[in-house]
């Protein structure tokens, strides 16, 4: 939030003293010289009045020119966006001292910037490590706890009566699903598929599995022979559109989703959109939506987000080009 204005801005304050400055100067000119201080012709009167104002209109034309670059800055200040970077202060005209001001902005800018994109890496690596260990504990701990439970109901089920065995085979069949449970989320902590078989197939089995666990009717499109992206710009790709189909799943509303994945203008790009309900009327974005820009700052990468020609919400991450 900026804080409120306090008293005229700096160029009508200098404005306004130099202005009073002119014309005490003036006067007491006018007077002092006059051959008769108590009757100033209205000659003499038109000439001090004329040349006063030519002085201010001098003087403020140079004070705008002056502080021009100041109100350029201010005005890029606070159009700054630490999620979109890139943008730099182009200052108009050749004045030196102009000049020095936006490099010493924009080296400013860079240096916050590299600071901002190393924090942003070593949080999110921190982040997909810590996922990595709950993924693995999950699956060869609770997931290995929760096989030898459905094993032992099973085993104990073959002993038992009919009516006891029905309820023994009931809480084996509560543990496998519990089981599955588990898989699913040591799944979506840690991307398999991405590790194993790719980002092509990683997004088609994400599509799949968002189908399956929701009532969205995924389609997933990856566009043959894209080029090699490196894994860091993999997993960003793979988390943004996780994160947005996860989305779509639980606030839009929709029936149908779309994912695509192909180049465009030399350049990758990334589009998810749905049929829902689209964004919030408030223009608010939630954490969802600011995780997803943190990931796509790390790899140069932008994010926009529009209204979709399906109806819904459009998410579109255009990478750099390869």
């Amino acid at each position: 939030m900026l804080a409120p204005s306090r008293g005229p801005a700096l160029f009508w304050r200098l404005a306004i003293g130099n202005a009073a400055v002119l014309a005490a100067a003036c006067t007491i000119t006018a007077l002092v010289f006059s051959p008769k201080a108590q009757d100033v012709a209205l000659r003499e009167l038109s000439i001090f009045i004329g040349g006063l104002a030519l002085m201010l209109a001098v003087n403020l034309l140079l004070l705008r020119r002056a502080l021009a670059p100041l109100r350029q800055l201010t005005a890029f200040a606070r159009r700054i966006d630490p999620l979109e970077p890139g943008h730099r202060l182009d200052v108009a005209g050749g004045d030196s001292d102009a000049a020095e001001l936006a490099a010493a902005f924009n080296e400013m800018l860079e240096r916050l910037e590299v600071e901002r994109r190393d924090s942003v890496a070593r949080a999110l690596a921190a982040q997909e490590g810590e996922r990595l260990r709950v993924a693995q504990e999950l699956h060869d701990g609770v997931g290995q706890s929760l096989t030898g439970v459905v094993l032992q109901l099973g085993r104990a089920a073959r002993d038992m009566p009919e009516p006891d065995r029905e309820r023994v085979l009931e809480a084996q069949e509560t543990a496998r699903d519990s089981l599955e449970e588990v898989r699913r989320i040591a799944r979506m902590l840690r991307p398999e598929a991405l590790d194993d078989l790719g980002l092509a197939s990683a997004l088609h089995v994400l599509g799949e599995r968002v189908a399956e666990h929701s009532e969205l009717d995924v389609d997933v499109h990856v566009q043959p022979g894209l080029p090699d992206f490196g894994e860091d710009a993999e997993l960003v790709v793979y988390r943004v559109a996780q994160e947005a189909l996860t989305n779509v799943a639980r606030h839009a509303h929709a029936n149908r989703a779309q994912v695509r994945l192909e180049l465009s203008g030399g350049r990758p790009l990334l589009e998810i959109e749905d049929d829902g309900r689209g964004f919030a009327r408030n223009g608010s974005e939630g954490g969802g939506v600011r995780g997803m820009r943190e990931r796509a700052v790390l790899i140069g990468a932008t994010l926009r987000l529009s209204r979709s020609d399906l109806g819904g919400a459009r998410v579109t991450l255009e990478l750099p080009a390869t």
